[in-house]
């Protein structure tokens, strides 16, 4: 018995090593109507396309869909504490495109992504930055001061930058839906794809 009892701590302590070995990191999409998967049916959003992809690279995540159809850069400030008491190792944060389709002031929609990019920095937990462009008819000028304040942000807080989120269906048929904003579920998967060119590099040691 006293045998029996000294190595009850040592299979308690490989019980919780392999219990934490197994355990998957946690990734947290947080964003608005694209994250959300406005239009498509379940698991057809690009997060979980994203969890697919990065599974059969043999990476051991899970990948958790926090996006919000409508949501601001202002929701995004509400709700950014929410997401840190998940605990991930990495938020992909795409907000600003209801700023911008709502013509919102740019410095307003900067202020409001810099400290949500603040937040997740003090909570050590790493960023992926998706940016996004607007539609032609709101002028070159916003348009490029749009497109800059991602990357100022991306610079300031050492994120990694997704310059343009739908860069993979620009020109590509079956990709938008009859909205002319929102991807098909096509499109969500080579969205996920592009999502896991910026992520994978940062997972590398988490196999």
């Amino acid at each position: 018995m006293r045998k029996l009892l000294a190595t009850l701590p040592l299979f308690v302590f490989l019980a919780a090593a392999l219990s934490a070995a197994q355990k998957p990191t946690l990734l947290i999409c947080f964003g608005d109507s694209i994250t959300a998967g406005y239009g498509l049916d379940s698991r057809e959003a690009y997060p979980d396309a994203l969890e697919d992809i990065l599974r059969s690279r043999g990476y051991n995540v899970r990948v958790g869909n926090q996006g919000e159809s409508g949501a601001t850069t202002k929701d995004a400030l509400d709700d950014v504490q929410k997401i840190i008491r998940m605990k991930p190792a990495i938020v992909v944060v795409e907000f600003g495109g209801n700023d911008g389709l709502r013509g919102l002031r740019i410095e307003n929609t900067g202020q409001n992504l810099d400290r949500v990019l603040t937040a997740l920095d003090n909570a050590h937990i790493r960023v992926v930055l998706a940016g996004i462009t607007l539609p032609p008819e709101y002028g070159k000028a916003y348009i490029a001061a749009f497109e800059k304040m991602y990357r100022d942000l991306a610079a300031k807080h050492h994120a990694v930058l997704i310059p343009m989120l739908y860069r993979g269906l620009i020109g590509k048929e079956g990709m938008i839906q009859r909205d002319g904003i929102h991807p098909t579920a096509d499109g969500s998967r080579v969205i996920a794809k592009t999502v896991a060119q910026s992520i994978e590099p940062m997972l590398a040691g988490m196999k």
